[in-house]
């Protein structure tokens, strides 16, 4: 049979007064009255069925049988305070391990990550890219970088950014099929990730384009980016991944017309992983970066937000 547990308030109205010698003293401590002290102990010895201390004039005195409950309450109190430490310590401070998306890793995350290296040389690095989420009581994992709506079970998420997609191809390809709006699309051999809302004919949908020959898809991103590099046809991609590409020459746009997805970017990990001191350095760094990332190459976009996207906000 399930013994009956004592009321917790009392006992540690009762650990905090025994600690102190003092009712009135225990009341500062704890920002209560002297009297809800007394009251407490007072239901507490009810419960136990003796008194627990002897009332001084200007302290209190434990009794033998106060004594035996305080000792064992201390070792509770220590054991709970050693468990609050166990959940929130870093087992490895010196070495920050981050699971994300092989082509946030690739594209985005990796050819700016010098400069937080720079900035915090104490720190090691470790990448883990991967589609699947990880599960952190499993692993060595400290912050995940996620693209989704954010509503992780068990998992706090933090928004980074935004993006909008759009159709790239390689200039070469752009030329040799005649490849320069929308309405030249139709001629075009379509590249798309297996993302759910990376689907051509929901973007051509949404603009209002006829549709060319899908023949090429991919299960990533990355895959995809790569395929445009390699002249294989006209992607959708995130901006994210492409505008580096962009700027460099290597792809080009294929009118100013975007695409807002529904999902976003997210800093994902348990609540308390957030207090750690690498992960509050390092998430304060990702934002900076995401803020100074979000407006560049956007200047000249027409974004649009699809029906499926403008459904998904209306439910939330």
């Amino acid at each position: 049979m399930k013994e009956r547990m004592p009321p917790f308030q009392g006992i540690y109205y009762f650990y905090t007064a025994a600690e102190v010698g003092s009712f009135k003293a225990a009341a500062k401590q704890l920002f209560v009255t002297a009297a809800a002290i007394s009251q407490q102990i007072r239901l507490l010895e009810d419960w136990v069925g003796t008194d627990l201390f002897i009332r001084q004039h200007r302290k209190v005195v434990l009794t033998h049988e106060g004594e035996v409950l305080y000792q064992q309450a201390k070792k509770g109190f220590a054991h709970l305070q050693d468990g609050i430490r166990q959940i929130n310590q870093d087992p490895n401070p010196t070495q920050l391990s981050i699971s994300t998306l092989p082509s946030f890793a690739q594209h985005w995350l990796v050819p700016r990550l010098g400069e937080f290296k720079e900035l915090h040389p104490e720190l090691s690095m470790l990448i883990e890219p991967t589609n699947q989420l990880v599960s952190f009581q499993d692993s060595g994992v400290d912050i995940c970088i996620r693209y989704g709506e954010g509503n992780y079970p068990n998992i706090e998420s933090r928004w980074l950014m935004d993006d909008v997609i759009y159709p790239v191809c390689h200039p070469i390809y752009q030329e040799k099929h005649g490849i320069f709006d929308v309405k030249d699309l139709h001629r075009a051999e379509l590249i798309e990730d297996r993302w759910p809302d990376m689907d051509w004919q929901l973007w051509l949908g949404t603009v209002g384009a006829k549709a060319g020959h899908s023949t090429l898809q991919y299960d990533g991103s990355h895959f995809v980016l790569e395929g445009a590099l390699a002249v294989q046809g006209v992607a959708l991609v995130k901006h994210s991944l492409a505008l580096r590409y962009l700027e460099e020459g290597k792809l080009v746009r294929i009118s100013n017309i975007a695409l807002k997805p529904r999902y976003s970017y997210y800093l994902c990990a348990p609540s308390g992983y957030f207090r750690r001191e690498k992960i509050v350095l390092f998430e304060k760094w990702m934002k900076q970066q995401a803020d100074l990332f979000s407006p560049r190459g956007k200047s000249d976009l027409d974004i649009k937000e699809s029906d499926y996207a403008l459904k998904w906000k209306r439910s939330k």
